[in-house]
């Protein structure tokens, strides 16, 4: 029996457009869409600093609102 969290995780990747209170990001995705992502638990807990214009690997929520960033590339 398979975990059904795990089959529906999506990844894509994007840049930082501009940086938001509380580590919110918005994110322009390669396919032209804009989400709103906030930063990984491991990215927080690291400092990872995000920078506008990077380029960022996102989680995406499967109902499409938010994404979280979990690398920086």
């Amino acid at each position: 029996m398979s975990d059904s969290k795990n089959d529906k995780i999506l990844t894509a990747r994007g840049q930082v457009t501009e940086a938001l209170p509380s580590t919110l990001f918005r994110v322009m995705m390669e396919d032209g869409k804009e989400i709103l992502a906030y930063l990984g638990g491991k990215m927080r807990m690291n400092r990872i600093k995000v920078l506008i214009g990077d380029s960022v690997e996102v989680v995406l929520d499967p109902y499409g609102g938010k994404g979280r960033i979990v690398k920086r590339l």
